[in-house]
């Protein structure tokens, strides 16, 4: 499945790849383990690999750390998320042969 073109790729597609090398508690990968069962459910292979406890958490502390107005990069990123998620959905449920 051709993820490049759907809305929030980028972050999606790196969270993908930092899970492959075992990083669990970045943006991206802590992305992934918030929406993991929706991921999955449109299709997306996810590593077999422990996600983090607590992922929003995780992922508004990790903003916390880079950014002086945490609250606003961590909605931009769950609305980012949200767009891809519905995207995939989308594209799965239009490809699946009835």
């Amino acid at each position: 499945m051709e993820l490049n073109e759907l809305p929030g790729a980028e972050l999606i597609l790196l969270g993908l790849d930092d899970l492959l090398h075992g990083k669990n508690n970045t943006v991206g990968s802590l992305l992934i383990a918030i929406a993991s069962v929706r991921l999955r459910k449109a299709g997306l292979n996810i590593p077999n690999l422990p996600l983090a406890q607590e992922p929003e958490l995780a992922l508004y502390a990790h903003l916390q750390n880079e950014h002086d107005d945490a609250y606003s990069y961590y909605n931009a990123l769950l609305n980012s998320l949200n767009s891809f998620c519905a995207a995939l959905e989308l594209k799965y449920r239009y490809s699946i042969p009835n």
